[in-house]
């Protein structure tokens, strides 16, 4: 190709001892893909500018070649910033008239004609680690890895970032997780204040008189702060999950009172038919007028709408509403339809039986564990007083009054009870627990559960905070040490009846006076850390938390050692 250029060109020649060069004018030449090589007689004529045309050879050079080999560096781009080494281990060839035709290097054993390439050598990644090896163990060299290792490489890489991604994500999902939970417990925590301010303002306004509090000394409000578990506590909760039911009793008494609503109902169904018959009045007229059915509806009562339901209890208690005064002969047809629709809808097998001196009827099942529902008759009329002059006879074959207004009774207190003690911290539990020592001990078995439930309500709903299940246990034990149940007490009157009634009255002075020492003897129990005497169980092991903060005990001192002591003290007041 032919260049015009004003510049001063380099042309490359060759010399014994470094790559020669001379300065030619500005003016057009022709330049070959070969050079020509001078005689070394231009070497001394332009040997103060061997540097510069030597740099400008290098980075034409640079620019322009290829590398010779994957051994001779990583290419000319990158070799601009590498410093060559081991000039003196590059011997020159020369033939008889003393020309330079090839070079040798000593070190990597391998030979080159071109001054260019002998450049490159030097600037090499093999010649640069020889000479690491053989020279100079300090010279930096690059590494350049292999394909496989730089797969390697990039896959480890790519595994630590896979890593890095998967653990913040879990780090964010814990974090995520801590603050729902955070912000449960506040949720949880601030209903628990939000409703004791509630009740407090409540007692307040009412201003009853307290009941294990001194009088004239008010009680500070304690906000709900969380503390650890006591041993009481523990005790308690552990058993509470002993006395609570297992699965397959809850499913049970699901499926059996489920069972006996929806079969009440169609027999509901078929004496509205019978008595539209009857009259020979239409049927469908007769359904849409709901005062004409004889069964007005069926409610939950006792332990099953209360939540009261105890490990082994297989008895539970339905309330059937009737419009008018229950009879024999309507128990007696309600025993004989209650078999036709049980089975007409579901496959168990039950057993029905009319008590009619009880004014109930009993649904019991077949299948284990075997559960049976008490059907009991009753009608808001039997509570009526009839006005003067406006008597009706009762009918010959009525049911037996008392029972039907015990069970009038049993619907107010289940209503009583989800208004005032279902959401009381820790009293169903200690409700539940108390059950459990009523039926174990027969000094606690001639107290009623509903005079239980009563005064259990009124010890938690009088404390000045919330209770922890230990808490709640003593001061429930602490109102009936202190006389509350004694005939000469303050009493416990029942709020579901009109007119004032005492809801000890079935307890006789006796047992009233039981029940009070054995409670005082209960409470000495729990002030020496007894409390599993009580409840009827073992003992649990101490907890970390327990143990770290109870203080030693002095027992490992013996008698001979607190002599010796008191011997060395007489001794030293006598010197």
């Amino acid at each position: 190709p032919v260049l015009v250029n004003t510049a001063p060109v380099a042309v490359t020649t060759t010399s014994g001892k470094a790559v020669p060069g001379a300065v030619a004018p500005a003016a057009p030449l022709v330049l070959q893909k070969s050079s020509v090589p001078t005689p070394p007689k231009a070497h001394s004529a332009a040997a103060p500018d061997l540097a510069k045309v030597e740099e400008a050879v290098k980075q034409q050079v640079a620019l322009k070649s290829d590398p010779q080999s994957e051994d001779e560096g990583d290419g000319g781009g990158a070799q601009g910033d590498i410093q060559p080494v081991g000039h003196d281990y590059v011997e020159e060839v020369r033939n008889d008239d003393g020309k330079v035709i090839r070079f040798h290097c000593k070190l990597c054993e391998c030979s080159f004609n071109d001054p260019n390439a002998k450049d490159m050598h030097l600037k090499g990644r093999r010649h640069r680690l020889q000479y690491k090896k053989k020279v100079n163990p300090d010279l930096l060299v690059e590494i350049k890895p292999s394909n496989r290792a730089r797969k390697l490489l990039e896959g480890k890489l790519r595994k630590q970032k896979q890593k890095a991604v998967l653990k913040r994500q879990h780090e964010d999902e814990q974090r995520w997780h801590m603050e729902m939970r955070r912000y449960e417990e506040d949720m949880y925590w601030r209903k628990a204040e939000e409703e004791h301010l509630y009740w407090g303002d409540q007692r307040r306004r009412i201003a009853p008189p307290p009941l294990m509090s001194r009088p004239g000394i008010p009680v500070p409000p304690l906000l709900p702060v969380r503390r650890p578990d006591s041993p009481d506590d523990r005790h308690i909760m552990a058993k509470h999950s002993t006395i609570y039911p297992v699965e397959e009793e809850l499913q049970a008494v699901q499926r059996i009172v489920s069972h006996s609503e929806r079969a009440l109902k169609l027999v509901s169904d078929v004496l509205l038919e019978q008595e539209a018959t009857a009259e020979g009045k239409d049927t469908a007229d007769k359904k849409a007028e709901p005062q004409g059915r004889v069964l007005k509806g069926v409610m939950r009562v006792g332990i099953l709408a209360k939540g009261l339901l105890l490990h082994g209890d297989r008895n539970v208690q339905l309330i059937l509403l009737v419009a008018k005064k229950p009879t024999v002969s309507l128990l007696g047809s309600i025993a004989d339809q209650l078999p036709k629709q049980l089975t007409s809808f579901c496959e168990d097998q039950y057993v029905v039986q009319a008590h009619p001196e009880e004014a109930n009827v009993v649904i019991i099942s077949s299948k284990e564990p075997k559960m049976q529902v008490t059907v009991s008759l009753t009608s808001p009329v039997m509570r009526e007083e009839p006005a003067l002059g406006m008597e009706e006879k009762d009918p010959p074959d009525v049911l037996n009054r008392t029972k039907c207004l015990e069970y009038l009774a049993a619907l107010r207190h289940a209503k009583w009870f989800q208004a005032r003690a279902n959401g009381l911290q820790s009293c169903v539990i200690i409700m539940r627990v108390l059950r459990d020592l009523c039926q174990r001990v027969p000094t606690w078995a001639k107290m009623s559960d509903w005079a239980m439930e009563l005064l259990v309500e009124k010890a938690i709903s009088s404390a000045a905070g919330l209770l922890s299940p230990g808490e709640a246990m003593r001061r429930v034990l602490e109102c009936i040490a202190s006389g509350i149940l004694l005939q000469d007490g303050p009493g416990l009157f029942d709020p579901c009846e009109k007119v004032q009634t005492d809801a000890l009255g079935s307890m006789t002075k006796q047992s009233r006076e039981d029940v009070t020492a054995s409670a005082q003897h209960a409470l000495r129990l729990l002030a020496f850390r007894q409390i599993h005497k009580v409840l009827g169980m073992a003992s649990l092991p101490v907890s970390k938390a327990s143990a770290r903060n109870r203080k030693r005990r002095r027992d490992g001192v013996d008698e001979g050692e607190g002599e010796g002591k008191k011997d060395k003290k007489e001794v030293s007041r006598d010197v």
